[in-house]
């Protein structure tokens, strides 16, 4: 699908605001409602708007403790890569996986109440899992910049 002006312009404002009306949107883009809504239909449908959500803060909602862990597996054969992503996938506090290139297979973003739980979500559901061969850390001290989206240009 070819993206107009109009379009990255409401993938603009949708992603900094999803919650904003349509009516609101349609007047931001310079349309009427109903044109608005039909674009961002369109937008859904073709795979460029995936959802909405709440941007949560997870201190405030008690996960203070943010770490990333690089995983290594003992095979990178599809069948093991993907039964990797299937156990992580039922780990809640494992928020992101992303399967690398080079000498780590995996990196994963692991919120935790605390240090003691993070090292249970290490030591009982990390570490031990089918085909891993090590696990290395590295907790969170601040973080400098976390936008959600991606860079939309609007030219």
């Amino acid at each position: 699908m070819a993206f107009d002006v109009i379009d990255r312009r409401i993938l603009e404002l949708l992603q900094r605001d999803g919650r904003m009306t349509n009516v609101e949107l349609a007047e931001r883009v310079g349309l009427t409602a109903p044109p608005c809504l039909r674009r961002v239909r369109a937008l859904e449908e073709a795979g460029a708007i995936k959802g909405y959500h709440a941007d949560l803060d997870a201190a405030t909602l008690g996960y203070p403790i943010t770490v990333f862990a690089m995983v290594s597996l003992r095979s990178q054969a599809e069948q093991d890569l993907a039964a990797f992503e299937a156990h992580v996938a039922t780990i809640p506090e494992v928020r992101e996986c992303h399967m690398l290139n080079g000498e780590i297979d995996f990196i994963l973003k692991i919120v935790a109440s605390d240090l003691k739980g993070f090292q249970d979500i290490l030591m009982t559901q990390l570490t031990p899992a089918p085909n891993v061969a090590s696990v290395k850390t590295s907790l969170t001290i601040r973080t400098a910049k976390s936008l959600p989206g991606i860079p939309v240009r609007v030219e």
